[in-house]
């Protein structure tokens, strides 16, 4: 683009980041995405001074097959990138960085900022910047020059998009490709689109042989990128034995399955006999395991928990694990992680997260209760989600009448 258009840009950008409302009439000229953020990151508490990521040396469990696949197509992308001379990191769905390349013109730079690998560029650290965004909208975004939140960042652009996973559709990561301002490209997004396809390519590839479980709304399995026809306790015992990965013995599966219902033995072999048809064999016993790579949506939330990530968890959290389940093992599995969960929400201060949140789960409670907290003194909102809180407790009052 003609460098006076984009000084032309960064001048109108620093005119309206302080003086900007939602109803701009040149909202054209700055994406109310964009808006929408530098708000957030007003309200985030960021420190002024800060002038570079903060690092997190911790391994994201999400990161996994990501990094797997990266072994497959990195001496391609860092080619693109050394043609480019631009730096290309990508991150988990926390926005935590893990893995980069840099051309010898961005690399310097790039480090100044701590945008490496362990660097957290999630928009409460950092405020608005194109790797965050894209995780937050699910789409591509480019953040230019003065647009990004931290000052540190404005002679960048950045161009970012999610990264897909094939089997599931859902988001797991993010690729960002970026340079100096004066190289600002329109095609850029296209650039970083067409990168993110080539890793999206490569996690294909090295899922083979892979098993996911969906235990949220309808459980489901899928395995080698088709739905397995199972029966509802086939799939119950599946997400056992996902949750059990060093295997379980006879006796420890009959009773997580079983409890103290009268089924004997026989029947649960029956089941295991017929999973290892379905699975190629990749099923083995004492201990009975599953020996292939065992993904899910529950363990996905887990692993949110985990890294702090409570927006992916509250993305990922649908509706209620296995509400049908008799399984005394996945019953108390899945109040652990609605505790976990509800520790979470009410340490929480984002309204659009926990709105979110009500959206997949009108029931909860916990949620409607932080709201109000947060919520400023305004009788009208106050009444309307105390008379919300006390629908959704009513059956369970009157139930313990």
């Amino acid at each position: 683009m003609n460098k006076n258009r984009l000084l032309e840009q960064r001048h109108r950008i620093d005119k309206r980041r302080f003086n900007i409302t939602f109803t701009d009439n040149n909202a054209d000229l700055i994406q109310q995405s964009i808006v929408q953020s530098w708000h957030r990151s007003d309200s985030a508490n960021i420190p002024t001074e800060r002038q570079q990521a903060p690092i997190n040396a911790t391994k994201s469990e999400q990161s996994y097959y990501l990094k797997k696949a990266l072994g497959y197509c990195q001496n391609q992308l860092q080619h693109i990138t050394l043609q480019s001379s631009m730096v290309m990191a990508v991150a988990d769905i926390g926005s935590t960085i893990i893995w980069t390349t840099a051309s010898k013109s961005m690399q310097k730079a790039a480090e100044a900022v701590n945008f490496i690998e362990g660097g957290c560029w999630g928009e409460s650290q950092v405020g608005t910047n194109a790797l965050a965004l894209s995780i937050k909208t699910q789409q591509s975004t480019c953040v230019f020059s003065n647009e990004h939140y931290m000052p540190s960042v404005h002679e960048w652009v950045c161009y970012a998009t999610p990264i897909i996973e094939p089997h599931t559709k859902q988001v797991i990561g993010v690729l960002d490709l970026s340079t100096t301002w004066q190289n600002h490209n329109n095609f850029g997004i296209f650039a970083a689109e067409r990168c993110a396809s080539i890793l999206q390519s490569a996690l294909n590839e090295c899922q083979r042989h892979y098993l996911y479980i969906q235990g949220f709304n309808e459980p489901r399995v899928i395995f080698n990128g088709k739905i397995l026809r199972l029966t509802p306790r086939q799939v119950e015992i599946l997400t056992v034995l996902a949750l059990c990965p060093q295997g379980m013995s006879l006796d420890a599966l009959h009773q997580a399955i079983y409890g103290e219902r009268k089924v004997s033995q026989g029947t649960l072999k029956t089941e295991m006999s017929q999973l290892r048809d379905t699975l190629t064999g990749l099923l083995g016993s004492r201990p009975y395991r599953l020996l292939m790579p065992i993904d899910g949506d529950f363990l996905r939330v887990e692993q949110s928990l985990n890294a702090g990530y409570l927006e992916a968890a509250i993305k990922l959290y649908t509706g209620i694990f296995f509400s049908k389940t008799e399984s005394p093992f996945l019953c108390t599995w899945r109040t652990c992680l609605e505790a976990r969960l509800s520790q979470a929400i009410y340490h929480s201060d984002q309204v659009d997260l926990l709105l979110m949140h009500l959206s997949n789960c009108p029931d909860a409670s916990d949620a409607i209760e932080r709201l109000i907290e947060l919520m400023p003194d305004n009788l009208s909102i106050h009444q309307h989600l105390e008379l919300s809180l006390i629908h959704i407790s009513e059956p369970t009052r009157l139930l313990s009448i």
